[in-house]
């Protein structure tokens, strides 16, 4: 067993998408004086706002082809497509996007309507100045929620396509997840893998190495990377490479690929 890693080791940190610090927001109003106090407030608020304007829905909709955006701020009464035409068509588009309704022209019938076609939340126009605070909260709020609930999805699209074995690990060492590759790895069915311990895929002379070397290391220096030795299914002893890191609930990410594959994968 060795504790380190070559060149092409596997890495845990390119399984992490770096973070965005810019918000992108996108305030739909055909007001255009108010369009730009509303920028102006929302700017003092936060500065990793980053706001573009549009004065009708139309115009609005024909900007999502040249860029991306993290959120829309639309007034509900406006000329030609009003703000609900305009959620109704975007969420055909974009179901998910963070759309915020921020209306002069409130009432009960309208917030049902909103709430129906699919509105992330709903705010009332007022002459207090604390209304684009709290205006600001909620675009924020929105945001971190939709880019969360993303990164979760191509994290998990990402863990089941990817060449390296991918396994999560509760605190007690049994099975969480793994993906196709990883159980092609061992030889055995997802099915079987999960809820097992980790240790009935190692040989009886290496657990007590892992258990009293390498798992104390994890939590120390955040990271532990090099070669195991796993038993598949068909009672083959394969040399893996391994990467170990855990992650703030405890849970243990393990990336591993069969040297043995990898190596005919090179030739």
């Amino acid at each position: 067993m060795s504790s380190e890693q070559g060149e092409d080791g596997l890495d845990i940190e390119e399984v992490v998408r770096p973070p965005t610090d810019t918000y992108r927001i996108l305030h739909v109003d055909d007001d255009p004086e108010f369009v730009k106090l509303t920028s102006k407030f929302l700017e003092r608020e936060d500065d990793m706002f980053d706001i573009s304007t549009e004065t009708s829905a139309d115009d609005a909709l024909d900007r999502f082809s040249a860029e991306d955006l993290d959120c829309i701020v639309s007034d509900y009464d406006m000329p030609g497509t009003d703000g609900l035409e305009f959620l109704r068509e975007l969420r055909t588009r974009y179901p998910d996007l963070p759309f915020i309704l921020f209306t002069g022209k409130g009432s009960e019938e309208i917030a049902g309507e909103a709430i129906s076609a699919g509105v992330t939340d709903y705010l009332q126009k007022g002459r207090d100045t604390s209304r684009y605070a709290l205006l600001a909260n909620r675009i924020r709020n929105a945001i971190d929620r939709y880019r969360a609930n993303e990164q979760m999805v191509h994290g998990f699209k990402a863990l089941e396509t990817a060449r390296e074995g991918v396994s999560l690990l509760d605190e007690d060492g049994h099975f969480l997840y793994v993906n196709e590759a990883f159980a092609e790895t061992t030889g055995y069915t997802r099915a079987k893998l999960l809820d097992n311990h980790w240790e009935f895929l190692c040989p009886e002379d290496e657990t007590d190495i892992i258990h009293n070397e390498i798992l104390p290391i994890v939590p120390v220096d955040g990271r532990w990377s090099g070669v195991t030795t796993y038993v598949r299914k068909d009672g083959e002893r394969i040399r893996v490479d391994h990467a170990l890191s855990y992650t703030e609930d405890e849970t243990l990410i393990c990336l591993t690929q069969d040297l043995g594959k990898k190596d005919s994968d090179h030739d």
